[in-house]
C-alpha cells in the first residue's frame, strides 16, 4: 500500500494554552479548529509558515474512548497517513494481521486507527 505522510497528531491538556503556544512563540498558523462530535473531542489543526508540516492539537472529554490521563511524555496521539483508498487499506491491514482500534465516520470524511508494534495509533485517511 502506498501512502503519504499527512500530519502528526499530539493530545494535549488544555487546546487553547497549546494554540496559543504553538502560533504565538512558535509562529505556527492555525488553519482550523472543530468539534468532533463522533470521537468526543475538540482539533485544532496549525501549519508551519511555509505549510510543509502541520501538526493537529487533539482534546478529548473525559467521556471519550479516546481520553485518558495525561501522563507527560505519552502526548503522542497518533500519527496519520493519506491513502488513495481506505477500504483497500483496511483489508491490508487486516491481512497483515492488525485490527481496527477504531473507525470515526463524519458527515464529511471517514478514518480509522490501528496499531504499530509499539503501540503508536497510525491513522489512515482517504
Amino acid at each position: 500500500m502506498k501512502t503519504k505522510f499527512q500530519y502528526t497528531g499530539i493530545r494535549v491538556k488544555n487546546l487553547d494554552e497549546s494554540i496559543k503556544f504553538y502560533t504565538e512563540l512558535l509562529g505556527m498558523k492555525l488553519l482550523s479548529r472543530k468539534r468532533v462530535e463522533e470521537n468526543k473531542g475538540e482539533l485544532a489543526t496549525l501549519s508551519t509558515d511555509n505549510g510543509d508540516f502541520y501538526l493537529e492539537l487533539n482534546h478529548y472529554d473525559r467521556d471519550s474512548q479516546f481520553y485518558s490521563e495525561y501522563i507527560v511524555g505519552e502526548a503522542l496521539d497518533h500519527l496519520a497517513f493519506r491513502v488513495s483508498n481506505l477500504a483497500e487499506a483496511i483489508n491490508e491491514a487486516k491481512k497483515q494481521g492488525n485490527n481496527l482500534l477504531a473507525e470515526i465516520k463524519t458527515r464529511k470524511s471517514r478514518w480509522v486507527y490501528i496499531q504499530d508494534p509499539n503501540g503508536i495509533w497510525i491513522e489512515f485517511l482517504e
